[in-house]
């Protein structure tokens, strides 16, 4: 009991400090607990040794973070995006795969599986560490990006069968084909099974639970579908990994899917933190330090040569030199699956000690250098190569179209929530505005309900020029992003310095610079919050709400330079405005269809229709007789509870 303690305590403190460390330097956590796993190991300083429990604990941490890749699952996503998924990242994938069993083969003399394991390992990218990185410098949406996102979405994907073959090339010789073939059989059936079975199941379990508004039983739910499905697949002869990845991605599908995200992610950030440390106790430094050329020359070929593979296909897909070469620095590094597949490897004894120490020597040695190498690719591209001009000026042409014959207007930088709350308001005012998003979901759902939303980067100045900045009223910032705000400060301030700025803000911490930077005025969430918990409090005590109110106002009024005047109460008007609106999109086999609106009585759900657009003509008050019909487009205003409801009424009748 007493090495167990010391073990946790040890644990707990060196990955304190390590995070620390680790965020100080801007570099992703899981770095920090595979230096101490370094550490802590038996070939380190053996102040742990490996244990059968935390290597239990720490395939959990896989089995979340599969989890968490069934959330992101998309399949609207996978159909916008399948021709870089599939295209770019399946001959990523696929070239890596041959390149490295090759020279396995010819260079290393090895075995072709000991290759394809390696390759397997040494296919994926990590995601963590590239997605922090080029969100930090505003990357994501750039064509590097986009493609990057879409080679690692191929990656994660990929997973999922070589999770299930590297095992199977473990088999006789002989035996091999009908193995592998065995175990994808047995996948493809437990996949189809639990799809077909479960997808309905799922959204009506959500709900139900969901309507005993119970945060431990929503927790237990969530917990319970990972750890099942995982022992379904693992009892079907599979990994637990699959049944998890389909547990997750089943709940995609859903309202609930960035509830329960945000739910699991501290089990799926302690347990993979557990894991990372269990890959860094597995390296053994003397044996990397006595062959440390032999490592130098993995790392060479592991960088070099895939960051060279992606370079080749994406000149092969037209991309521009400089757009090529990004896209392959920001992928020419390991990653989290890669540890995952390589560790599978050597459980099932595919794996030399030596080849396993050298490759694991050389994806970690890829990883901490990533940073370093991706910030130098921003650096060294200084010159946008022909198809960014060319997306640039496709998005400028759509955002000046959308903001044409519009003046005295408002720009929205963002339309999530709190950009569509401005924008209600702006609505009950009659006063245009033009809206600047880069989710493209939103902005689908945007448009379908009839909002001038258009996709654009708020932080750019022929944006802001496209979009009439020159002839706007105003401008709203909604997003809670720092740089990005910055950058907007900046640009609207040096080309219109007359111009109202409001900015959202998540505190007061950053108040007083955003001001300096040119902010009319800035809306910290946390006071606003601050104040109305306050005045429910002083209610709840007795104290007249008119006093209670009147004290709000005083607040407001004093911290408010812009907003002397009287703050009205709440209202049910305010109330409709702090909720969601949802379009739903009519399909030619919802129940819906060929209905009445009395009929459907969706009011009993507590929503609200807010308009009906049939061939992109909006009505904003359909009569109760109105029969609906196919490709229609129904506005509806509520909550998410409600709306999920009369979505399911509409679709399904249930």
């Amino acid at each position: 009991m007493t090495d167990s303690l010391f073990s946790v305590v040890l644990l707990l403190s060196l990955a304190v400090l390590f995070v620390v460390v680790a965020k100080q330097l801007r570099l992703p956590s899981l770095l920090a607990y595979l230096a101490i796993g370094l550490i802590v190991g038996p070939y380190g300083f053996g102040l742990l040794a490996e244990s059968e429990e935390a290597s239990h604990f720490a395939e959990f941490g896989v089995v979340f973070l599969m989890f968490s890749i069934g959330l992101e699952f998309s399949l609207a996503r996978l159909k916008a995006m399948h021709r870089l998924v599939f295209g770019l990242g399946g001959a990523q994938v696929g070239v890596t795969l041959v390149g490295t069993t090759l020279v396995t083969i010819l260079y290393y003399g090895q075995d072709w599986r000991i290759g394809l394991a390696v390759g397997a390992a040494c296919a994926m990218s990590s995601t963590a560490i590239v997605s922090k990185l080029l969100s930090e410098r505003l990357e994501l949406h750039s064509q590097p990006g986009r493609q990057t996102m879409a080679v690692l979405l191929f990656q994660d994907l990929a997973v999922v069968p070589l999770l299930i073959i590297i095992p199977a090339l473990a088999a006789d010789a002989k035996g091999m084909a009908g193995a592998i073939s065995m175990a994808l059989g047995q996948a493809a059936l437990a996949l189809a099974a639990m799809i077909l079975v479960g997808q309905r199941l799922m959204r009506r379990w959500f709900d139900a639970v969901a309507r005993q508004k119970s945060p431990e039983l929503f927790m237990l739910s969530v917990l319970w579908i990972v750890i099942g499905l995982s022992a379904l697949t693992a009892w079907a002869g599979l990994s637990l990994a699959l049944g998890a990845f389909i547990g997750g991605m089943l709940i995609s599908e859903t309202l609930y899917r960035h509830q329960v995200e945000a739910d699991i992610r501290p089990f799926r950030d302690v347990l993979l933190g557990l894991f990372f440390v269990t890959i860094g106790m597995l390296l053994d430094l003397h044996f990397v330090l006595q062959n440390l050329p032999a490592v130098l020359l993995a790392l060479a070929l592991l960088v070099l040569a895939k960051g060279g593979i992606v370079f080749l296909i994406t000149l092969l897909m037209r991309n521009s030199p400089e757009v090529g070469a990004r896209t392959a620095i920001q992928l020419a590094q390991a990653g989290e699956f890669g540890f995952v597949l390589l560790e599978l490897a050597r459980d099932n004894k595919l794996l030399p000690t030596d080849v396993f120490q050298v490759t694991m020597a050389a994806m970690l040695l890829s990883m901490f250098i990533a940073p370093l190498l991706i910030g130098q690719a921003g650096r060294w591209s200084k010159h946008l190569s022909r198809q960014e001009w060319s997306d640039r000026t496709r998005m400028i042409h759509e955002v000046a179209v959308h903001a044409m014959g519009i003046e005295q207007h408002v720009i929205l930088c963002g339309f999530g929530r709190t950009g569509q709350s401005v924008a209600r308001f702006l609505d009950l005012e009659s006063i245009p505005f033009i809206a600047l998003d880069v989710d493209e979901a939103r902005i689908r759902q945007a448009v379908e309900a009839g909002e001038n939303v258009v996709y654009g980067n708020a932080d750019r100045r022929e944006i802001l020029k496209a979009a009439g900045l020159d002839r706007a009223r105003a401008l709203v910032v909604t997003y809670a992003d720092l740089p990005a705000t910055e950058k907007v400060l900046h640009l609207v301030r040096e080309l219109r310095p007359d111009m109202p700025i409001i900015v959202r803000a998540q505190d007061d911490l950053h108040l007083e610079h955003l001001k300096s930077l040119g902010a009319t005025e800035v809306i910290p969430e946390v006071l606003e919050g601050s104040l109305m918990l306050a005045a429910q409090t002083l209610t709840q005590l007795g104290v007249p709400v008119e006093r209670a109110l009147e004290q709000v106002r005083e607040v407001r009024a004093h911290r408010y330079t812009a907003l002397r005047a009287f703050y009205r109460g709440e209202s049910d008007r305010l109330q409709r405005i702090s909720q969601e609106k949802l379009a739903c999109v009519i399909e030619q086999q919802a129940y819906a269809v060929g209905r009445s609106l009395a009929e459907l009585d969706l009011g009993r759900f507590g929503v609200e229709l807010e308009a009906l657009r049939r061939h992109r003509v909006r009505d904003e008050a359909p009569l109760p007789e109105t029969v609906v019909q196919p490709e229609d487009v129904l506005i509806l205003v509520g909550t998410s509870e409600a709306l999920s409801a009369a979505m399911h009424f509409i679709l399904d009748g249930k």
